[in-house]
C-alpha cells in the first residue's frame, strides 16, 4: 500500500506505506524520543533497534496488526500501529491503535495522515473495535482521536509511574465494523 498524499499539513508527496526492516533504526529513534522525554508511553528506558525487532515483526504488511509509516523523500515523518489489545482469543477483533510523529514533525498533520491510512487499511480486516489509551493530560492526542470518531469510555487513575509521579490513562473507543455478534 503506497498511498501518495498531498497536503494535510505534511507537504506535497508524503507517502504512507507498511513499515519494514529498513525503517527499524528510525522507528526506534522516534519512539525513544517519547520514552525519554514524555509520559505518553510508559516505557522508561530507551530501546536498541534489536530490542525493537520483535515489535516490528508483530506488525506484518497485512492483517489486523499493522505498522504504517509516512515519509517524504526517504525521511520518516512518523508511524501508526494497530496491535493486539489483549492476548485472549475473544479480544481478537479488537485492536489498540497508536501514532507517533517524529519529534521534528509534531503539529504538522502527520498523525491525521497516518490514522486516515490505518483506518482505511483496517476496513478490510475483521476488526470490530479500536481502542486507544492516552496519558492525561494530552490534549493533542485527545483531539486527534475524537477527530477520527473515538469516544471517551473511562479513565484508569494513577496506573503508570514515570518521572517520579503517577499518571492517569484515559481510554477511547471507536467502532470499525457493524456488529457481527449479539449486541
Amino acid at each position: 500500500m503506497n498511498t501518495q498524499v498531498n497536503g494535510d499539513g505534511t507537504g506535497s508527496g508524503a507517502t504512507v506505506r507498511p513499515g519494514g526492516e529498513g525503517d527499524l533504526e528510525e522507528l526506534t529513534r522516534i519512539y525513544n524520543h517519547y520514552v525519554v522525554r514524555t509520559s505518553i508511553t510508559f516505557d522508561t528506558e530507551p530501546f536498541t533497534a534489536e530490542q525493537r525487532r520483535p515489535w516490528l515483526l508483530a506488525h506484518p504488511a497485512t492483517g489486523p496488526h499493522r505498522l504504517l509509516v509516512a515519509e517524504v523523500g526517504g525521511t520518516l515523518l512518523g508511524y501508526a500501529t494497530s496491535s493486539a489489545f489483549r492476548a485472549k482469543p475473544a479480544y481478537a477483533t479488537s485492536v489498540e491503535t497508536t501514532v507517533y510523529a517524529a519529534p521534528e514533525q509534531v503539529g504538522r498533520g502527520v498523525g491525521r495522515l497516518l490514522y486516515a491510512a490505518l483506518f482505511a487499511a483496517l476496513e478490510s480486516e475483521d476488526v470490530h473495535v479500536a481502542l486507544a489509551g492516552i496519558t492525561v493530560p494530552n490534549e493533542a492526542s485527545r483531539r486527534l482521536h475524537t477527530h477520527f470518531g473515538f469516544r471517551p469510555v473511562g479513565v484508569f487513575e494513577r496506573v503508570g509511574r514515570k518521572f517520579d509521579r503517577f499518571w492517569d490513562v484515559a481510554w477511547f473507543q471507536k467502532s470499525l465494523s457493524p456488529q457481527r455478534a449479539n449486541g
